[in-house]
């Protein structure tokens, strides 16, 4: 991913000092002038979706930071500053989404550091994930592979293969191959995954706590499986409904819900790169709102164009429900009650909708 459409709120500048203190939800982060003294495991999570989550399993047993808490702040884009190298040099864990989101995240990660990857816990999530960042579980065995390999070898191969062989593609509406889709806490079971992973990592760095950091991880776990029953009586009864989305971020959740996305690949995926959409595209669309066969319109609440707000004014033209999905976690809400939330305001809009 290269590049995306301008931000509806222009970047913030952020000073040392702020990006030293920023924080998930929970009071559990410190001032980086007193982390050094602070014996809880520190936790620097990509952004305030996984930090809040690393929050309910750690409570005030960890000291979490994120590094992107800001709507006006984009994953895709984003540039290490100094102040994420401090926190990075205290923590002790890190947390990224992976899948090309949070690319920059990597940088930041010490030789060795333990790290949990959200994305390589989906099931279609493709094999060049593994090496996205360097494993503290896989350390040795990737050093022994590598030690028996010459750096010749090692060019030759990933010289002679190709971007095919690396991207996971999946079929979209319009029967061309989307990329994997690597907004992947839209998917309730793969933060199941992760937060068990969260309390084992934790627990090896903290063995005292082990016991209350497993517990909160049953108790997010049950808050999942909450929203999956939630997720299974939406599919029961919208399931087949036709949605349209201006991006791919909500694609995971919707498919879980068993709705039909009908939007025409080139559409979103140029929205997503912060392309122009082609013209025939763009008017395809447009006649797939015109139909009338939309449960909703869905669009991404953090950023926006052209294209985008052509098709929400004749969504709402036409009377398709226009939905907004957010890549941050919103202030004052946790992930549960954050996935709550959407599938709620979807379900409501689907009831109105075709």
């Amino acid at each position: 991913m290269t590049s995306r459409r301008v931000l509806l709120i222009a970047p913030l500048a952020l000073s040392i000092v702020a990006l030293a203190g920023c924080s998930s939800a929970a009071g559990s982060a410190v001032s980086t002038d007193d982390a050094t003294n602070d014996p809880r495991p520190h936790v620097l999570a990509t952004t305030n979706v996984y930090a809040d989550i690393v929050t309910a399993i750690g409570a005030d047993d960890v000291v979490v930071d994120a590094i992107i808490t800001n709507a006006a702040q984009d994953p895709h884009e984003y540039e290490v500053a100094v102040g994420d190298k401090l926190l990075a040099s205290h923590a002790d864990l890190f947390v990224m989404n992976g899948g090309g989101y949070d690319s920059y995240m990597p940088s930041l990660i010490p030789e060795g550091a333990p790290v949990i990857v959200a994305a390589e816990s989906a099931s279609d999530a493709p094999d060049v994930l593994e090496n996205e960042h360097d494993h503290s579980d896989h350390a040795a065995e990737e050093d022994h592979d590598h030690a028996t390999e010459s750096a010749d070898e090692h060019d030759h191969d990933h010289a002679t293969e190709s971007a095919d062989d690396h991207d996971h593609a999946t079929e979209g509406a319009d029967g061309e191959e989307t990329a994997f889709n690597e907004h992947v806490w839209y998917d309730p079971d793969i933060m199941r995954t992760v937060a068990d992973q969260i309390a084992a990592e934790l627990g090896k760095l903290d063995p005292a706590h082990a016991s209350d950091f497993e517990k909160r991880a049953a108790e997010f776990g049950a808050g999942i499986d909450e929203l999956d029953t939630q997720l299974a009586e939406a599919q029961a009864q919208y399931a087949g409904k036709s949605i349209f989305v201006t991006e791919p971020v909500p694609l995971r959740l919707t498919d879980r819900m068993g709705l039909v996305n009908e939007t025409p690949s080139a559409f979103s995926e140029a929205v997503e790169e912060g392309q122009d959409v082609p013209p025939a595209t763009l008017l395809a669309s447009l006649k797939i709102i015109q139909s009338g066969t939309l449960g909703a319109v869905i669009v991404n609440a953090q950023t926006g164009g052209s294209e985008t707000t052509q098709v929400s004014q004749e969504a709402e033209k036409e009377g398709v429900p226009v939905v907004e999905f957010a890549e941050l976690l919103p202030e004052g809400q946790s992930y549960l009650t954050w996935m709550k939330a959407n599938i709620t305001a979807l379900t409501t809009d689907l009831a109105r909708g075709a």
